[in-house]
């Protein structure tokens, strides 16, 4: 990084008169202010509000270069790093944003400052990934992460930062399961509703895409319990919303009546066929659910009916939901029966929340009436 050889109040003077608009021109006299008087912990927050104004974009790169890095080694270091990201945006391409993290990471690469280094690390992934570089990204992922396995502790914005950019490599490479992981990971350490709309529509429907597209994720009730994805209400994306309802709920008829909506992402073209066989697991689970423990040995043909499978893929689809470990039990090949001892639990909607209504209804039901059975039986025994 190029340091400007002027004495640092005369390069603040210059950029206060010659560059900053009127309403930043004080920051410029505090700057001097505290660094003169070597308050380094309020010229950090000034420098943090500065670079938080968006009219200060143009003089963020030259003022970092030229005045942040003559006091580095005595502020903070992640707000260093902070401060350096800022910085950053206003680089001309992504190769010199590269060169320009890479050198902040090695001078923040110390014993007492991993925090920052993985920080400025994984920005540095961010750029690779931009550049196409997926590999030199995985790297530096993958040494992020070995040194927050480490911490006890961490600012939340490290790891917000690690599972953003980590979701966003494995979105490249369409590894689905892995990105809802980490997308919802991400989710966990910020505040959605402080996320511009955009970003949370975009999360939200990628997530969506992923959850229903994974060939590890069955059971979706994190996504569909937080608030980011109200966010696809009232846009083109919405029906994505009810798509991931109706897989919840194993509804066949509401999946169909939303099969014209498919045209719209192509990826649901191309896995059009693996949509059905989830949608019918989860037509499978729905109905085991729906039955009482002591009543949940399902003739094929009633898997038939409830699945929409044809009569040969009832044994398949048996199969594969006791491999996923969507349910436990046995299939009696010989009596066309399923017999399943348990079902994965889920997350429950209004008409399911009724249905367990009942089911606990019945069952406080069949409580009295063996309790009420069993005080005659005593009763005769006692007479007796």
């Amino acid at each position: 990084m190029d340091i400007d050889p002027k004495p640092i109040p005369e390069f603040l003077a210059q950029q206060r008169d010659e560059h900053a608009p009127p309403e930043l021109q004080h920051f410029f006299l505090d700057f001097e202010d505290f660094w003169d008087r070597k308050l380094w912990h309020q010229l950090t927050n000034s420098l943090d509000d500065f670079f938080k104004a968006p009219e200060s974009g143009p003089q963020r790169l030259e003022l970092f270069k030229n005045f942040v890095l003559t006091f580095a080694d005595k502020i903070n270091q992640l707000k260093l790093v902070e401060l350096g990201l800022a910085a950053s945006q206003q680089c001309t391409d992504y190769n010199e944003a590269l060169v320009f993290l890479e050198s902040l990471t090695k001078k923040v690469n110390n014993k007492d400052s991993q925090d920052a280094y993985v920080y400025a690390t994984v920005e540095v992934a961010r750029i690779k990934l931009c550049l196409g570089t997926l590999e030199g990204a995985r790297t530096a992922l993958d040494e992020a992460e070995k040194i927050l396995d480490k911490f006890d502790s961490v600012e939340s914005i490290v790891h917000a930062s690690f599972y953003r950019v980590n979701s966003d490599y494995y979105s490249t490479k369409r590894e689905f399961s892995s990105y809802y992981k980490n997308a919802l990971l991400y989710l966990a350490c910020v505040q959605s509703h402080e996320l511009p709309k955009e970003k949370q529509t975009e999360l939200a429907y990628n997530l969506s895409i992923a959850a229903l597209l994974s060939e590890k994720i069955y059971n979706f009730g994190e996504l569909l319990l937080h608030p980011i994805l109200d966010s696809l209400l009232d846009t083109e994306h919405a029906w994505i919303r009810e798509l991931l309802f109706t897989f919840n709920s194993g509804d066949l008829g509401k999946y169909n009546s939303l099969l014209g909506h498919f045209d719209k992402q192509i990826l649901f073209k191309e896995k059009q066929q693996f949509l059905r066989q989830k949608l019918c697991l989860s037509a499978l689970t729905e109905a085991v659910f729906r039955r009482p423990p002591h009543d949940r040995a399902l003739s094929f043909d009633t898997i038939v009916k409830e699945t929409g499978v044809s009569p040969e893929e009832v044994e398949y689809l048996l199969m594969k939901a006791l491999s996923e470990g969507l349910v436990r039990g046995s299939i009696d090949q010989v009596a066309g029966v399923a017999r399943i001892s348990w079902v994965q639990p889920k997350v429950l909607d209004k008409n399911q929340i009724e249905n367990m209504r009942k089911r606990l209804m019945e069952w406080d039901t069949s409580v009295s009436t063996l309790n009420q059975y069993m005080e005659e039986k005593l009763s005769e025994t006692v007479a007796a």
